[in-house]
Formats: structure tokens, C-alpha cells, sequence
């Protein structure tokens, strides 16, 4: 693939130095100089049916009006757009990016220029930005108006009724009807009118953002959905159409379809005079001759339609731009026409890399904002921070921010377009058309420079209605909703959404990129901070001591969750049984009041420690005292604790049980403060206990024995192991209990995972070789079968299984010599055989480690039957039929699911998604490590280019990074998936100059952290790291035992 180089264009986003888009040219490769001369001047007609005009050089190719129009959109994903116009034949055509305009537009005064969708890709949830999503939302509108998107009664009805959430906000019947009587979405459309309303009442509380996601979801399951038909006919005379979408060539007869002939089947595609030729790969199973021909109305429809074809192969099946043709010295034989412009895969990777940004921009038919401003003034405090940002230009709240309506701002500047910027075309400026609407200025804004990876909570997922990733990465995701800034945690699909970050975008997300928290509106601290830390007491056993009351202050709030919250929702609905009530609440209660104590008393003790208090300090500079009192307390509640594992399994036999349960509770997790699956809250107090050894174990070895702390640190410890080893045993049985459980709503295709005797070992990605190349999976690792699995094309962004590989007789072995693949292997089992590769080294040891154990603990016991995937047979099949097998699965799931049918939640923040998104893997003991590693406590934060640093508080649990506010928020801002990155020390060229500064960084994207102290620094450094980088098996041996329950 050639290097992606950013250069800067006239359009750049916002103002912003860099341009939006990539160069696909290779390196030291210069692109053509633009012809100067004389402009000319072309209207536009844009999807939302305005008119912009836009001057141009006559002599410059097609590319630089078709990125004059991207730039004034500020639209990163502007390949899977393109410009439609006559030709000298009144045919409508493509735009060519590589001639001259003024051979294909000849009396530009008199043409107007449609820019429409162009490539249709098979997931809407590979769109990253909310605007894309929302300008392929009008497409569809225009396809529904056009006639072109045919289908039932049912589904128009519920199309439109999603295009009037967005356009006109909750449901009013008497605006409804006016609105419907003012608008035709559709030809008949009054005798649709009942059912349009009846559905939009069931969106109330969706986002314009949702409702363009989920008109996606429904449309994209339509047969007509992307198509254009192009008049042709067969061999006998009979009239069909033809038509190209993302898998192939396809065959209809009026609007029905009748064949399709999938890219991998295709050899060749080629045109002589109106006869248009499909040469097709020998298969001696098909009934279908070598070459198929049929009869278009002219030579230029013929041509046209080719070139489409060719288009469409390359953007969808490329990885890179193809190379043009050397020119022949004397003769030219064949058309020289060829694809330009990124592919999808470079349009991904780049959204991936996080080079983009997110905007604001205007809804023209809509009457709600499309990113929410704040509706009330500004806080004093907003203003002052306003004030100090101005250089760099934006504010941006995140989702879940305690701002005035709890609402993201951003503001930016109006986006300047200079003509003669160095490196660029000459500028081509847009003006309004007399014709044209007018767009609101300054509509469009960006965030600051530094834009966070991260998995957003999921505020848009809180109402009862069906759950969307929110808008951004990424999740969207999956970057990250990425992350995705709705998932749970993507973006929604956070979007990051992250949702991703984290995600409608998430960080699906990937869900995982989104802007998370400039929280520029937290205060800032810096030398005010430095005096007040000075004032503390430098004593390690005194930051020791601070460390138990910090976690100590999450521990209560994770208790809560259980406590009053839960309790709370389950009050308010009859959902779960008495005696399920009876088993979990009564033996939570005892517990929140006694640590509401404990934590009272250890505070208490830091005051006087802090000298805060008239009594004399040294006398109460030590905390063993403290805590021997309260573990002995503990004693008595351990009645209690040997209840939460029963109180674990009879929840899940419950969810599973009764649908009613099922539902109330995956809600639940949907709201704000569930940030964590809500059966890990269940496990809490298990996972205290091993930290107060840990923190008594720091103590000792501090203290000197001649230490008056020592004697009772030393009494508290002896306690609280004693406690630790008797619940240790049943703390690993529900640890993978409960991950069975959490991977079970991951994964779409499993009738019984959660088994006696399944124990989870590793999960990552991985790439599968099959006919069509490396394509990524998921896969699965348990003590008695590997899973293999693909990311789903639903909402809920789960992973479809297509295959499972039984361990009992399995070998393994390294192929990379024989594949020519690195780091690959070959997984030979007793029925199939599959081909992988890992992205680095390290994770191929990893993966063969724990495959290799595996397959010793399967042949030890060969009881357990793998058979419990009866919805996916074994894959018996050559690498070319298992490909398209997969996709015909994925097809079917797609089309299995009826249009009204409530999606699942997006879970674009699960570890799952993480992994996928970054490429990596984790294991059961990772987890185990990751839940003894837990910190609490305020860090100073800083991006790579601001001067500021924010106070935050931050929780780190579960690989992530939970930002708040303050340690009284009730719900984290955002948080932080640490699966993949580098964490390291500043150097001296960062220009930090200050004390106890961590690094965290990925890719794109550098974080600073502060810690107070040396033994801060040190304990982030220590909890940090064990979730960047994997723990050694070795290290946590004693920790497993046998999984059995």
C-alpha cells in the first residue's frame, strides 16, 4: 500500500492545517499540477435539495470540484460520495475524477450537477461520522420519493416515521399530521398516514442522529436498497435489468431479483459495442456458461455501466487506488479508464488512525440541532474557561458532562477557504446560487486538536426506547464508540463511543475514537495544586493510608449501584421474584452500611494525620489500628459474603428463565451508573478483600517491626488472608462464571455456553486465511473448543459465530514459511483445518501458549462435549465456499430479523470490541491480574499540545480508565480502554518539567497524567501497566485452579 501522507488543502476542515482526506499517491509522488486559466462557474444540487456554486479552473480534473464540495461540507468520508451529470448525450453519468471538466460538463451555465451517493456499503455502521450518516439518510429519503427504494407498506411507514423524528423531534399527533400533509416522503402516502404516526410514537426520545441509524438499519435491509437499474437484455431477448453493488453484479426482472454473480465468482468484465461480457471463474458445480453477455440500449449505456462495475470492484475488494496502465508507444487498444480515489479499506484505516474530526453541521429540513448546543447561558465558570480558550478554539462537553442540560457544546470557528494555499489546487471557492438555500454560518465547528480515545457511558441508552450507538467513533465503534460515545461504553457503536470514540457514531465505534472531555470546564490546577501538595505529609504509610480511602470511596459507590439504585428500579417494576429479592438485598444492605462507617473512620484518621485537627499529630500518623478493628468487623458479615455467589447464579437462571428479567435488567445496564456489566458489581466485594490484603501487605514492608503500626498492621493482615483464602475458591468459579455469562450477550449463535466444566482461557483477534485473503475474526478459547466469529451487521454490533474447532485431538503449528504469511499458524483438528495470523510476534506466542494448554487440558478430560453451537454447523468446506459462506450467514442474519424487531443494546465498549478494534487479545488471566490491580484518586491531565492541566477523578478497573469530576459523581464522564497502549515516562523534548508525569499513547493519540506523590506515581504506573501489557502465566499460576462449579 502506498504511505498515507496528509497534505494541506484549500478546504481544510475548519481552518484546521491539516486537510481532512489522504493522499493515496505513492511516496516522493507529487500530484498533477492543476491546470490555471480561466474559471467556471457550476451549480451543485446537494441531497438536501439546496444549490451551491462553485468556481473552478475549466482545465482542472473532475477530483478537484468533487473535493471542493467535500471541503465546503467539511465531509471526511467523502469517497463513498460522487457527482452525477449529462453528457454531450443527455446520458447521466459519473463524474470522471481524472478528465478535464471541460471535456465532460461542456455548457456548464445550463447543467446543474447532482452530488449524490455513490458506493452503498454493506453495514451502515462502517460510516464513522454522524454527518455521512445523515447525508445517506437523504439519500434514501430522495430513493423513497424517486421511487427507486421500493418495498412494503410496513416498512415505508416506518422509514418515514423515523425522517419525521428527525426532522420534526418527539411525537405530537396534531404536528404529525401537518407535517405529513405539508411533506410526500412517498407516492400514496396518505393511506400510510395512521401507521407513520403510530410508529414515530414509539421513538420519542430519539436523536436525529438515532433516527438516521436506525432508517439506515431498515434500509439497508431492503432488496432495492443502493440499486440502480440500469435497462438491459438476455441472450433470448427477455428485458431484465442489470445493477453493481458492494458484493457484486446483479440480475433483476422488473424489481425482483433474480441472480447475482458475487465479485469472487467474477474473472473479467469487459464491453464490445452493446453487448456486455461477464467472464465467470471455472466451477464445475455451476450451470452457468464461461461467459454470460447481455444486450444494453447503446454502446455509451454499455460503457457507462462498465465503468460502474469497475468502480465498485475496486472501492470494495482493493486495498489500495490501482496503478494506471503504462501508455503504449504507438497504439492503444481498450479503454484506459481506471478507479481513483481511496478504497474503502484506506477510508477506514485512515478513520481508524484518528485522523478525522468531528463537526457540527446543519440539518436543513430539521428543526432539532444536530450535535446539541447548550440550550440555558453559560456558567460563570464556562464563561472564565471560555475565556481561556479562545486561542485553540472549542469546547467540548462530553455526553454524560454535568453541563447546563447535559448537553456536549462545541464552538469553533467559520471554516476559511483561501485560495493559493502551497500544496493545493487553486482554490475552488463556493458561492450561493440565487436558486440555492441558505445554510447557517458557522454551522459547522470543531473539537480541540486533541480528540480522546474513549468509550463514552451510556447516556442515550437510558430510555426504555431501542438503544442506538451514539454519534462519533466510535464508537462509535466499534475507532472506539469506540469506541463509541453511547455504546456500553460505542462511541455507541459510541459510537467513543467512544463508543468507541467510543458511537448514533460507535466508537461503534469503532466505537472507539470520539472527543471525549477537553473538559476544559474542569477547573484547571497547576502551581496553585503543587503548594497545596506540599502542605501534605510526605510519609509513604501516610499515601498508603489515602489509597484505602480513595478506593474505599469506589467500593461504596459500586456497592450502591446494588444497594440504591438497583434496588431502586426493581421497587419501581415487578420483574424479579421475592426470593431473588430476598437472596441479593438483604445481603448487600449489611455490607453498605458497614463500609459507610469504615469509610467515615479512615477519613477521620487522614484529617488528624493531615493536621487538620487540634489533637496531637503523631500520635495518629498510622492507620493499622483502624483497620484491625474493622477487618475484625468483616467477620461477622462473611455469612453475608458466602451468599453473593448464590445470589450471582440464581440472577442469571433468572435472566434466563424469565424474558421479563432479562429485558428490566439489560436496561439497567443502560443507564448512567451501571458503567460496569452489572453482574461484576455482584463480585465486588469478593475482589475488596484480596485489595485490603494487598494494602496491609504494603504496610508491613514499609513499617520496621520496631514501628508503632506495625503490631497491628501485621494483626490486620493475618486477618483479612485468613478470609482471603477461604473465599478464594469460590471467588475463581464465579470470576468465570460471570465472564461465560458477559461473553453470552457478545456473541449471536450459541445455544449453550455456559456449561459445568467451560472454563474461558483467551479472546482476540486474529485473521483468518480464506479464498478472499486474511479477513479478521474473533475468536474464543475455552478448555474444550476454539470459536471463531465475525463482527454481526446489527445494531447491537455482536459477533456471529461460523465455526467452532472441538480441542480434543487438535495440533498446532507454526506456517509462516509455507503461507507466507507472518506470524501465522495452522490449527488442524480432527474434522477441519484453519489458517491464522496475528498481528505481532508476541501475540502468536501468546495465542500458541494458551491454545497448547488448552488442547493438554482437553485430552486430559475428554468429557466435556463441544457440540453447543447447533445454529452453526462445523465448517467442512474449501477456503472459497467457507468465505462465501460467511457472507451468505451474514446475509441471512440480516435478513432474519424483521424491520420492527427491537434491536439488542450496542455493546460497543466490551472488552470484545476493544480487542477487535485494536487488533489484540486478553485472557482469563489478564482479568484475574486486572481485578487484583484497582485505583482510585485525583490525576492531573494534559493533552499533547494544551498548556493546562485538569483535575480529574479517575477509577481505574476492568483495563479502562473511568474519568469523573469528582469521586461525588454518581456516573463516569467517559472512560479510557488501555488495551494497546504504551505507557512510558515524558522526555525531556515534551517539555513537561514537572514531577511524577506518566505517558499514555497510542497511535495518534498522547495523554499526560500527574500523580501527587512518588508512591502515586509508582502504584498508577504498577496498575497501568498490568492492562497495557498482558501477565505473564507464570506469575499468576497460584492464583487458578480448576474451574469446575
Amino acid at each position: 500500500m502506498g504511505e498515507i501522507e496528509q497534505r494541506p488543502t484549500p478546504g481544510s476542515r475548519l481552518g484546521a492545517p491539516e486537510n481532512s482526506g489522504i493522499s493515496t499517491l505513492e511516496r516522493g509522488q507529487k500530484p498533477p499540477p492543476t491546470p490555471s486559466g480561466k474559471l467556471v462557474s457550476i451549480k451543485i444540487q446537494m441531497l438536501d435539495d439546496t444549490q451551491e456554486a462553485f468556481e473552478v479552473p475549466q482545465r482542472a480534473p473532475g477530483k478537484v470540484l468533487l473535493d471542493a464540495v467535500c471541503n465546503h461540507l467539511n465531509l471526511v468520508e467523502g469517497d463513498y460520495f460522487g457527482l452525477e451529470c449529462p453528457d454531450h448525450k443527455k446520458i447521466t453519468v459519473w463524474l470522471d475524477l481524472l478528465k478535464p471538466l471541460v471535456k465532460q460538463i461542456r455548457r456548464p451555465k445550463h447543467v446543474v450537477v447532482k452530488f449524490v451517493v455513490k458506493f452503498f456499503p454493506p453495514d451502515h455502521t462502517q460510516l464513522q461520522e454522524e454527518l455521512t450518516r445523515y447525508l445517506f439518510a437523504l439519500q434514501v429519503k430522495q430513493d423513497l420519493a424517486q421511487g427507486r427504494l421500493t418495498c412494503n407498506d410496513t416498512s415505508a411507514a416506518l422509514l418515514i416515521s423515523h425522517i419525521v423524528q428527525s426532522e420534526i423531534g418527539d411525537f405530537d399527533e396534531a404536528l404529525d399530521r401537518e407535517h405529513l400533509a405539508k411533506n410526500k416522503y412517498i407516492p400514496q402516502q396518505d393511506a400510510l398516514e395512521d401507521k407513520i404516526v403510530e410508529f414515530h410514537h414509539n421513538h420519542i426520545g430519539q436523536t436525529p442522529a438515532e433516527s438516521d441509524f436506525q432508517l439506515l438499519e431498515i434500509a439497508r435491509r431492503l432488496e432495492m436498497y443502493g440499486i440502480r437499474l440500469h435497462p438491459a437484455k438476455d441472450r433470448e431477448g427477455t428485458k431484465i435489468n442489470l445493477a453493481v453493488a458492494n458484493t457484486g453484479i446483479l440480475v433483476f426482472q422488473g424489481f425482483t431479483k433474480i441472480n447475482a454473480f458475487n465479485w469472487a465468482k467474477v474473472r473479467k468484465l469487459s464491453f464490445k459495442r452493446k453487448r456486455f461480457l461477464i467472464k465467470l471463474r471455472p466451477d464445475a458445480n455451476s450451470a452457468y456458461q464461461d461467459t454470460l453477455e447481455f444486450l444494453m440500449a447503446s454502446r455509451d449505456f454499455c460503457k457507462s455501466f462498465w465503468k460502474i462495475c469497475v468502480e465498485h470492484h475496486a472501492f470494495f475488494r482493493l486495498f489500495e487506488e490501482p496503478k494506471p496502465k503504462p501508455k503504449p508507444v504507438l497504439f492503444s487498444r481498450g479503454s484506459s479508464f481506471r478507479f481513483s480515489g481511496r478504497t474503502q479499506k484506506q477510508v477506514l484505516d485512515y478513520v481508524k488512525e484518528g485522523g478525522h474530526k468531528k463537526v457540527q453541521f446543519e440539518r436543513k429540513h430539521s428543526k432539532i440541532h444536530s450535535i446539541r448546543s447548550l440550550a440555558s447561558q453559560p456558567t460563570e465558570l464556562y464563561s472564565e474557561v471560555l475565556e481561556q480558550s479562545q486561542q485553540s478554539a472549542s469546547l467540548t462537553f462530553g455526553e454524560g458532562a454535568e453541563s447546563p442540560g447535559g448537553q456536549s457544546c462545541q464552538q469553533g470557528k467559520e471554516p476559511k477557504v483561501s485560495p493559493g494555499e502551497p500544496g493545493s489546487h487553486p482554490s475552488p471557492v463556493p458561492r450561493r446560487s440565487p436558486a440555492g438555500n441558505k445554510q447557517a454560518d458557522g454551522a459547522a465547528s470543531a473539537p480541540t486538536e486533541e480528540e480522546e480515545e474513549v468509550v463514552k457511558d451510556r447516556t442515550q441508552q437510558s430510555k426504555p426506547q431501542p438503544p442506538q450507538p451514539s454519534t462519533g467513533s466510535l464508537t462509535g465503534s466499534p475507532h472506539l464508540s469506540e469506541l463509541s460515545v453511547n455504546s456500553q461504553g460505542g462511541v455507541a457503536p459510541a459510537n467513543v463511543t467512544l463508543s468507541p470514540n467510543l458511537s448514533p457514531d460507535t466508537k461503534q465505534a469503532s466505537p472507539l475514537i470520539s472527543p471525549l472531555l477537553n473538559d476544559q470546564a474542569c477547573p484547571r490546577t497547576d502551581d496553585e495544586d503543587e503548594g497545596r501538595r506540599k502542605r501534605f505529609p510526605t510519609d509513604k504509610a501516610y499515601f498508603i493510608a489515602k489509597e484505602v480511602s480513595t478506593t474505599e470511596r469506589t467500593y461504596l459507590k459500586d456497592l450502591e449501584v446494588i444497594t440504591s439504585w438497583f434496588q431502586s428500579a426493581v421497587s419501581k417494576e415487578d420483574a424479579m421474584p421475592e426470593a431473588l429479592k430476598s437472596l441479593i438485598f438483604p445481603n448487600f444492605e449489611p455490607l453498605h452500611k458497614f463500609h459507610t462507617n469504615f469509610l467515615k473512620e479512615i477519613e477521620q484518621r487522614l484529617a488528624l494525620w493531615e493536621g487538620r485537627s487540634n489533637a496531637q499529630i503523631r500520635d495518629y500518623q498510622r492507620i493499622g489500628d483502624v483497620m484491625l478493628k474493622n477487618i475484625q468487623g468483616m467477620k461477622h458479615l462473611a455469612v453475608h459474603l458466602w451468599k453473593h455467589s448464590e445470589a450471582l447464579e440464581a440472577l442469571e437462571n433468572g435472566i434466563k428463565s424469565s424474558r421479563r428479567l432479562e429485558n428490566f435488567c439489560r436496561d439497567f445496564e443502560l443507564q448512567k451508573v451501571c458503567y460496569l456489566p452489572l453482574n461484576t458489581f455482584l463480585l465486588r466485594p469478593l475482589h475488596r478483600h484480596m485489595h485490603y490484603k494487598q494494602v496491609l501487605e504494603r504496610l508491613c514492608k514499609h513499617h520496621p517491626p520496631s514501628h508503632a503500626d506495625f503490631r497491628d498492621c501485621r494483626a490486620a493482615l493475618a486477618g483479612i488472608t485468613e478470609m482471603v483464602a477461604q473465599l478464594h475458591g469460590t471467588m475463581i468459579k464465579m470470576e468465570n462464571f460471570q465472564k461465560l455469562h458477559e461473553l453470552k450477550k457478545d456473541l449471536i449463535g450459541i445455544d449453550n455456553l455456559v456449561v459445568p466444566g467451560r472454563e474461558f482461557i483467551r479472546l482476540g483477534s486474529l485473521s483468518k486465511l480464506s479464498g478472499k485473503g486474511l479477513q479478521q475474526r474473533m475468536f474464543f478459547l475455552f478448555n474444550d473448543v476454539l470459536l471463531y466469529t465475525s463482527r454481526g451487521l446489527t445494531a447491537s454490533n455482536q459477533f456471529k459465530v461460523h465455526g467452532q474447532l472441538p480441542l480434543y485431538g487438535m495440533t498446532i503449528k507454526e506456517s509462516e514459511d509455507e503461507w507466507g504469511v507472518p506470524h501465522c499458524l495452522t490449527l488442524r483438528g480432527q474434522r477441519q483445518s484453519i489458517i491464522v495470523a496475528a498481528s505481532s510476534r508476541s501475540e502468536m506466542e501468546k495465542w500458541v501458549e494458551d491454545i497448547q494448554m488448552a488442547i493438554d487440558l482437553a485430552e486430559k478430560n475428554s468429557s466435556l462435549a463441544p457440540e453447543f453451537l447447533a445454529s452453526s454447523p462445523p465448517d467442512n468446506k474449501s477456503p472459497d465456499e467457507a468465505t462465501a459462506a460467511d457472507q451468505e450467514s451474514e446475509d441471512d442474519l440480516s435478513a432474519s430479523r424483521t424491520s420492527l424487531e427491537r434491536q439488542a443494546p450496542h455493546r460497543g465498549n466490551t472488552m470484545v470490541h476493544v480487542c477487535w478494534h485494536r487488533n489484540t487479545s486478553v485472557s482469563m488471566v489478564d482479568f484475574s491480574v486486572a481485578v487484583e490491580n484497582q485505583l482510585s484518586g485525583n490525576l492531573l491531565r494534559k493533552f499533547k499540545n494544551s498548556n493546562g492541566w485538569q483535575k480529574l477523578w479517575v477509577v481505574f478497573t476492568n483495563f479502562c480508565l473511568f474519568f469523573y469530576k469528582s469521586h461525588q459523581d454518581n456516573h463516569p464522564l467517559a472512560s479510557l480502554p488501555l488495551l494497546g497502549y504504551s505507557l512510558t515516562i515524558p522526555t525531556e523534548s515534551e517539555n513537561i518539567h514537572k514531577d511524577y508525569v506518566f505517558k499514555l499513547h497510542f497511535k495518534s493519540h498522547v495523554y499526560y497524567f500527574r500523580a501527587e506523590s512518588e508512591y502515586t506515581f509508582e502504584r498508577w504506573m504498577e496498575v497501568i501497566r498490568s492492562a497495557t501489557s498482558s501477565a505473564s502465566r507464570v506469575h499468576v499460576s497460584s492464583h487458578k485452579e480448576s474451574l469446575v462449579y
